[in-house]
């Protein structure tokens, strides 16, 4: 379904009970919607599932130009408010947890939880010297030309050894983003800086990580921004890299599914 919100038209997806809380799900970089397909049938029957492509992805109109987090907090904020949305929880993988953490800190107000996947909230020089390559062979080749070393990046080598079918899926996708998206998105990234200010974030926070993700959003980093978001807390997901909710579907969902119903989850500390 499209909705036109802050200036360009959103793809979303609705699933689940319509008189349900709210939970939205914001894609990572070149992955669309169908990134979360497999939290659906934990979720459908307690929450009204809302899944938003961010600008440029899956089926959201791109725009030229670098994007900022402000354009893309801005957009979910437009399709809350287009759709009648007043609270909800949210979840977001690599960019969309950070676009999560930044609508958190300014609108606390609209969440009823918060759960930053994978993700960072300041850039660093490690992960900011891999773009300009990728952003060349985007411009070049299109998304194809950056589709197989970014498939590569997000899973362990087991995963993708057992899994061919799973990342074709995910290939797909990232064929699918629109070469202004993508490169819109990184000059996002390039820009990330929400550190000094994510003590700002007034809800009940979960980071979620995939214990061997090296470089989108590793363990240790998620745990300092645990530490730095009031009565925040983490938890590492074993057997999963950076797309760790298709890596480890059934972790990320007991750990997401209990976390959005406040039962207890201490057993993953």
């Amino acid at each position: 379904m499209q909705v036109e919100a802050n200036g360009i038209s959103i793809n979303y997806v609705i699933d689940g009970q319509e008189d349900a809380p709210w939970v939205t799900f914001i894609t990572g970089i070149a992955n669309d919607t169908t990134m979360w397909d497999g939290q659906i049938v934990e979720l459908e029957e307690d929450f009204h599932i809302l899944r938003i492509d961010s600008r440029g992805h899956g089926g959201t109109q791109a725009t030229e130009g670098d994007y900022t987090f402000d354009m893309l907090i801005g957009d979910v904020l437009g399709v809350w408010d287009a759709l009648g949305v007043e609270e909800s929880h949210l979840v977001g993988l690599g960019l969309g947890g950070a676009t999560a953490m930044g609508l958190a800190i300014d609108h606390s107000d609209r969440l009823l939880s918060l759960a930053p996947t994978a993700c960072r909230a300041v850039m660093v020089p490690e992960v900011a010297e891999m773009w300009p390559s990728l952003v060349e062979l985007a411009k070049e080749g299109g998304m194809e030309a950056v589709a197989e070393t970014t498939v590569q990046r997000w899973f362990t080598d087991d995963f993708k050894a057992a899994n061919p079918n799973t990342l074709d899926s995910v290939r797909a996708q990232i064929r699918g983003t629109d070469p202004n998206g993508y490169l819109g998105c990184v000059a996002a990234f390039m820009s990330l800086d929400f550190m000094d200010r994510i003590d700002q974030i007034n809800t009940r926070t979960l980071f979620i990580s995939g214990a061997h993700d090296r470089r989108g959003g590793p363990v240790d980093v998620m745990r300092g921004l645990a530490d730095r978001v009031p009565n925040a807390r983490q938890v590492s997901l074993p057997n999963a890299a950076h797309i760790c909710n298709i890596q480890n579907p059934e972790g990320f969902n007991l750990v997401i599914g209990e976390f959005l119903r406040e039962r207890v989850w201490e057993q993953w500390e």
